[in-house]
Order: C-alpha cells, then sequence, then structure tokens
C-alpha cells in the first residue's frame, strides 16, 4: 500500500478520528460529503485548504480500511 501521508491519527485531535494532516477535517466529512453526491471539486470549494490529493488519499484509506472488514454483500 502506498504510504497515506495526507492522512493524521492523533487521539488529541478529533478524538483520534482520522484528519487531513494539519487539519480538523475528519475522513469521515470528506467521505460523507462525496457519498451524499458531492463530487471532488464541490468538497474544495467547501474546504478550501483542502487539495485534491487529499480527498484522494481519504479515498484511498476509506477502501483500505474496509477491504478487510467485509465478509458478506451489505442488504439494502
Amino acid at each position: 500500500m502506498e504510504k497515506l501521508d495526507r492522512i493524521q491519527i492523533n487521539p488529541k485531535v478529533c478524538l483520534g478520528q482520522p484528519v487531513i494532516r494539519g487539519t480538523r477535517i475528519t475522513l469521515s466529512v470528506i467521505l460523507k460529503m462525496l457519498g451524499g453526491g458531492s463530487s471532488v471539486e464541490d468538497v474544495i470549494k467547501a474546504y478550501p485548504e483542502l487539495e485534491v490529493d487529499d480527498v484522494k488519499q481519504t479515498m484511498k484509506y476509506a477502501a483500505w480500511v474496509v477491504s478487510d472488514r467485509l465478509s458478506t454483500t451489505p442488504s439494502m
């Protein structure tokens, strides 16, 4: 796996939730926006301190986290 150097986890920042380095923007906020239909550009407009690569690494991190946890397809 490539190094995810834009993501930090610190128990003293946002209760240890993963954030984009140097910010208090949690990955979950970014993922909820994307999952709700926002584009990467929409995320950047909402949080201008972010860069496109921050959002890309957020998606890579999320894919990595869930890759070993899904054993069955969730029912919808």
